[in-house]
């Protein structure tokens, strides 16, 4: 398998947030002997990994942020000396910032990635991505893709990115992608106004930057199995959700994982921690569309996944569900993980999380995000 080298960096709407809860549960150790084996995940080493794990060659973690100190919305916000310190650990040597295109390559091509390959990706067009964000990452060579979503900035709102600076970004080098023109609510959408917020907003991004977007993401992180076939009609090979977890080899290609970042789950303890993740080798998971309210979707749903490739311990995979925490329900069969909820979801987003140590401190995590609407 042909690695990637590691590329010079170029010069370069609402978040739906994890509830409390959940990544108060879901970045700490879960209960059982993983907790006491497991080391600082700033260990570099992975013999342990590589003795036994699952084949981690194309894994990548891709973080997703918003706004830039703009401390009147802290679910979207994240402060700027948070940022900085964000910065600061991705400018270590150990790990491979790379820009988003290079990865959506990589996992094209069967391609391997360098070791701690992440991304930096920003939803929305907020004026402070221009303001404060590039600079920053500018100036430490961090490349970044930002998802734009069009009408705002057509109609020329408060707040928003004009298409003057967003054509200062792509020329600067910053990765411009397909956010869908209003960023409604897609899976509550037509399949005619939901193709055509895809496309449009394709059309325009090509107006006004000369060139036709490669990169797509969902907006809130929220789409159905048809919304993913819509994107794959329209030309893109991979698209990306608003869920937790680190992207590998078995990764569904129309919703990869972003980690989000913001005030709350800002600090720079949670921020190592994910941006050291590894892929949770979980395939053939059900239901495998996010859309609770598709034809035949059951709620609660009967969620399982298999593991693809053993992991190295087993017994300690945690799971937990974004509204009530660690999920008691849990039964392994081989390598099938079963999942039972005692209540429906409730409308609007449910994620559910999965994670297990590996020997060198670092964590698998595999998520999921289900939407009802209301």
């Amino acid at each position: 398998m042909k690695t990637i080298a590691t590329r010079g960096a170029p010069s370069w709407r609402a978040l739906s947030v994890l509830p409390l809860i959940l990544l108060a549960l879901a970045i700490g150790m879960p209960a059982g002997g993983g907790a006491a084996r497991a080391q600082s995940a700033a260990d570099g080493s992975e013999a342990g990994a590589r003795g036994g794990g699952p084949d981690d060659s194309q894994a990548a973690v891709v973080l997703i942020y918003h706004r830039f100190g703009e401390t009147a919305f802290p679910t979207t916000n994240i402060r700027l000396d948070q940022f900085e310190a964000h910065i600061e650990e991705l400018s270590k040597p150990r790990y491979n910032v790379v820009p988003l295109s290079t990865v959506v390559s990589a996992l094209a091509k069967g391609e391997a990635l360098p070791p701690r390959t992440v991304a930096i990706t920003i939803d929305d067009a907020y004026a402070s991505i221009y303001t404060e964000a590039w600079p920053r990452l500018k100036a430490a060579g961090l490349p970044f893709t930002v998802f734009v979503s069009t009408d705002p900035v057509d109609r020329g709102l408060g707040g928003i990115m004009s298409w003057e600076q967003i054509r200062d970004l792509h020329a600067g080098g910053v990765e411009i992608g397909n956010h869908t023109v209003a960023h409604a609510h897609m899976p509550t959408l037509s399949p005619v106004r939901a193709r055509r917020e895809i496309t449009r907003a394709a059309e325009r991004l090509e107006e006004e930057l000369g060139a036709a977007p490669t990169l797509f993401a969902f907006p809130y992180g929220e789409a159905s199995g048809q919304l993913m076939e819509m994107v794959a009609e329209a030309g893109y090979s991979h698209a990306f959700g608003q869920h937790s977890g680190a992207i590998g080899r078995h990764t569904p290609r129309y919703y990869l994982p972003r980690f989000p970042v913001n005030e709350s789950f800002g600090g720079i303890d949670r921020f190592v921690r994910i941006v050291n993740a590894l892929p949770f080798p979980a395939s053939d998971v059900t239901p495998d569309d996010p859309d609770l309210g598709a034809p035949g979707a059951e709620n609660p749903p009967t969620f399982g996944f298999t593991l693809a490739e053993p992991v190295e311990w087993p017994k300690d995979i945690a799971c937990y569900h974004s509204a009530t925490g660690r999920v008691e329900r849990m039964e392994q069969l081989g390598p099938r993980v079963e999942l039972r909820f005692d209540q429906p979801f409730a409308a609007g987003r449910t994620r559910i999380n999965c994670t297990v140590p590996t020997p060198t401190g670092r964590w698998r995590w595999f998520g999921m995000q289900y939407y009802l609407a209301e």
